[in-house]
């Protein structure tokens, strides 16, 4: 099937971790962006033919580990599914000496990261058509890639960062804030309230995370920070922060694109903003909304009842 196979030995392999019970890992291996960042990349193939491939972009904080059981329910449905650690996440190259801080210096930066994932892709042959599955930060990275003409045919969005949720500090002050850090030479420090060095995962109790409200799933997510410390990512610097509000105030300056679109919000969403989601979702002709009344961030990850309904609606859109 594929013109230049990960697993046949050509690549530079990477690893990926499993735990008890998890899928069979994938392939899994090195890309290099155009800058020279080190990106790891993973390739989850269904049995049998494909008939398409999910390009599957992930959240900040987030490591391709998370998502071995979202890519099992893709490649049951026959897809296959590729994605890579974002820079300054997971296995891929971390931004800082302090490997802890989440940091981008602008959000176009994960465009270069798009452009290798695509490229792979295109190298690897994989099967058309091709889709988009995209979770919170992902969303903000997918949206601008889709107005790049990123080539999939459709496109799903889980809690897609559009805007930020910071109900208590209005944006103008946040912007003087980042504004200010700059200023300081402090731009690369956590930004007050972004949770500072320590991984939310095994910071956070589960009675009150912004997260999920399935212990099952809460439970796989921290034995995977615990297992495996190093994927995990800490708070956001100032810079990261004046970075995705500078790219989330572009975006929604932009008209939205012409495709078909799932895009999936929870009643108790505290990360991303509820009210750019559906701004944004009114403004897309080709889009549904869907809302989850009690669902938190997570809606792959939440309880089953609301990750099975939200796959099982992404699957209508991209399989029928």
């Amino acid at each position: 099937m594929a013109a230049c196979d990960p697993r046949d030995g050509a690549h530079d392999a990477a690893p990926f971790h499993v735990l008890p019970g998890d899928p069979a890992p994938p392939a899994a291996w090195w890309l290099h962006a155009d800058d020279g960042v080190r990106l790891r990349a993973a390739l989850w193939l269904p049995e049998g033919a494909a008939r398409g491939t999910v390009l599957l972009f992930q959240g900040r904080t987030e490591y391709l580990e998370k998502y071995g059981t979202v890519a099992r329910r893709l490649t049951g449905e026959g897809l296959a599914v590729i994605a890579v650690d974002w820079r300054g996440q997971g296995l891929s190259d971390r931004l800082l000496p302090d490997t802890r801080r989440g940091h981008v210096a602008d959000f176009a930066d994960y465009q270069r990261d798009v452009v290798e994932l695509v490229v792979a892709a295109q190298a690897l042959d994989l099967p058309r058509p091709w889709h988009l599955l995209a979770h919170s930060m992902g969303g903000c990275i997918g949206l601008a890639a889709l107005m790049n003409a990123l080539p999939v045919e459709r496109a799903a969005f889980s809690a897609p960062m559009w805007g930020l949720h910071h109900p208590r500090v209005p944006g103008a002050v946040l912007a003087g804030i980042t504004r200010a850090a700059d200023r300081l030479g402090r731009a690369d420090r956590c930004a007050v309230g972004t949770g500072g060095g320590g991984a939310y995962l095994l910071d956070a109790p589960f009675r009150c995370n912004a997260l999920t409200g399935d212990a099952r799933q809460w439970a796989r997510l921290v034995a995977q920070a615990g297992s495996w410390p190093e994927l995990t990512l800490g708070g956001a610097t100032y810079a990261w922060v004046a970075a995705a509000r500078a790219e989330m105030q572009r975006l929604a300056a932009l008209p939205s694109p012409d495709l078909p679109a799932l895009i999936g919000v929870g009643g108790a969403e505290r990360v991303v903003s509820p009210a750019a989601i559906r701004h944004r979702a009114g403004d897309w002709p080709g889009a549904r909304l869907l809302e989850f009344p009690g669902a938190r961030h997570e809606l792959m990850f939440e309880t089953a009842d609301v990750a099975d309904a939200f796959m099982a609606a992404a699957m209508r859109l991209f399989v029928g």
